[in-house]
């Protein structure tokens, strides 16, 4: 078994070019990871904690100011990602990402990097996020429409694999910066993702726009010349011409049987999917990964493990960074559902261990101050293990799955439903976590891995029930699949059936299957009798 998919030996003209696009475009994820990698070393700078203190406390803001200003880039990113539908469908899924971290997120950056008070900074988070909202639906959605299908799981992934160095980044900077006594220590961090975002705009304005978009906008030629670069095939090679039809066809069929309004989000097939791809976003989060990675640092150091945090963040995001390749790799070999099966068992296991142990072992305050460092060292393996779990199954799934979930007349629309999804339970999660941890509020320490654990097991069921096997089927092909298939784990013994080219107009995709298969039978049938030699008749006497 190979570590990279293989390629089927019928698909005409190169894969490459689409390939690398689609990798160069998940470098949006780093502005995603490094922003909210970025908050959980600045809380512990020393420097930070003074500036921006309103009390004058060394320990810096409270509990509540704390929770506003990380979980405020979340709400940005709730209100990008809502608004990331329209801005893919009226700028394009190029020129959308351009302007989207041209405009938006320098702007929440500039805000930051100029901050030397609580208001400025939390107004610049605020901006910031609603630019990596905007950025994190339109990136998967862009690699989906250029991607063929038997790579297209491995490379959306990448978009995690992104966040994830993001994420690691983040804690190498904020490392090198911690024990600076001026402005540099937040304001070089800070600044420096400028460079993130000058880079995603230099590579996006080389690439072309998604042939689906431009049929959506009914610009055959212009979708003819975009597909034929992606493929490096002429445009009037039968391949290239042959998979533009199918693509035109099918979005026809959809108009036929649907408009490309709001409302048709909320009806038939489409509505199961956006249920599936908005719990699948929310799940991802109550998982707690972002725990780890927004509060880590304090955690740790709360934790027992006093000028350590820094240190143990690094190691986790490094586990985090590594754990994601073999999830690329799994996406497209396993498949949605036995990978997301798989990370949701190892991930509840996990966090009950982490649970259990931090909270009855290695806790000082239940041993008469006396902390077990040897189960304080078990529990930060098994965070290691719980995020190596996320990072090669959840963390990068999730974007496969809502990335190719939706039928194109409504995708932009869906899947930045589904992305605000993910940044509602992110915010929940940042504003209340504070809450939950602190000693002076709810002081659950480590028993709020209870809470993350119970999630995982959720997360088993709604796999089993909801989630559909989409492996090396093509974004029109998912239609087909939800169309015929009523049950989630019934759908690995699904044979695509349908040429949209030949679909009747307004009939239902199961009524089209029925359809075509009797015609294709009646053709059958009619060559078999063909064949059949006539038999010699009595020679006439």
């Amino acid at each position: 078994m190979g570590l990279i998919p293989k390629r089927p030996a019928n698909e005409a003209g190169a894969a490459w070019p689409s390939i690398l696009i689609g990798l160069f475009v998940a470098f949006g994820g780093v502005l995603y990871g490094y922003d909210t990698g970025l908050i959980s070393g600045l809380q512990a700078m020393d420097y930070w904690k003074r500036t921006f203190s309103t009390t004058g406390d060394p320990d810096g803001p409270t509990s509540g100011e704390n929770s506003l200003i990380v979980s405020i880039l979340s709400a940005g990113t709730f209100v990008g990602a809502l608004l990331a539908g329209q801005v893919a469908d009226l700028a394009g899924r190029r020129w959308g990402i351009i302007l989207s971290t041209g405009i938006v997120f320098n702007l929440g950056v500039i805000m930051m990097t100029a901050a030397s008070d609580q208001p400025l900074f939390i107004a610049g988070r605020f901006f910031a996020g609603m630019g990596v909202g905007l950025v994190s639906a339109q990136i998967p959605l862009y690699q989906s429409e250029v991607l063929p299908a038997w790579i297209r799981g491995a490379i959306v992934g990448c978009y995690q694999l992104s966040i994830t160095i993001g994420l690691f980044v983040a804690a190498c900077v904020n490392y090198g910066t911690r024990d600076r006594e001026d402005s540099g220590s937040y304001r070089i961090p800070v600044a420096l993702q400028f460079l993130w975002s000058i880079l995603l705009m230099s590579g996006m304005l080389m690439f072309p726009e998604t042939p689906r978009f431009l049929i959506k906008q009914d610009k055959y030629d212009a979708a003819l010349k975009s597909l034929s670069r992606l493929r490096r095939l002429p445009k009037d090679h039968i391949a290239v011409v042959t998979e533009l039809q199918e693509i035109q066809a099918n979005h026809q069929y959809e108009l036929s049987v649907g408009t490309a309004s709001y409302t048709e989000c909320f009806k038939g097939t489409v509505l199961k999917r956006l249920i599936t791809g908005c719990l699948i976003q929310s799940l991802q989060q109550l998982t707690g990964v972002n725990f780890i990675f927004y509060y880590g640092t304090q955690y740790f150091e709360r934790a027992g493990f006093a000028g350590q945090g820094f240190t143990i963040q690094i190691i986790t995001n490094v586990v985090n960074v590594f754990s994601t390749f073999p999830g690329l790799w799994a996406v497209d070999k396993l498949g949605r559902r036995w990978l997301l099966l798989i990370g949701a068992f190892g991930m509840a296991i996990s966090q009950f261990i982490v649970a259990f142990v931090g909270t009855f072992v290695a806790d000082p305050t239940a041993n008469a101050g006396n902390p077990n460092v040897a189960a304080q060292r078990a529990s930060i393996a098994f965070v290691c293990i719980y995020i190596f779990f996320f990072a090669s199954t959840w963390g990068p799934g999730a974007w496969v799955v809502t990335g190719e979930l939706f039928p194109l007349r409504v995708r932009a629309k869906c899947l930045s439903m589904t992305t605000a999804s993910n940044w509602l339970l992110n915010f929940v999660i940042a504003f209340i976590t504070p809450y939950l941890v602190d000693a002076d509020q709810a002081n659950l320490q480590s028993k709020v891995f209870f809470i993350w654990g119970s999630c995982c097991w959720a997360c088993v069921a709604f796999v089993f029930f909801m989630i559909y096997e989409t492996k090396n089927l093509t974004l029109e092909q998912v239609s087909e699949l939800y169309g015929i298939v009523g049950k989630a784990w019934k759908s690995k013994e699904f044979r695509p059936q349908v040429s949209f080219q030949d679909a009747e107009r307004g009939m239902s995709i199961s009524e089209n299957v029925n359809n075509q298969v009797r015609k294709r039978s009646l053709v059958e049938h009619h060559e078999d009798f063909a064949d059949e030699k006539p038999t010699a008749g009595p020679r006439a006497m």
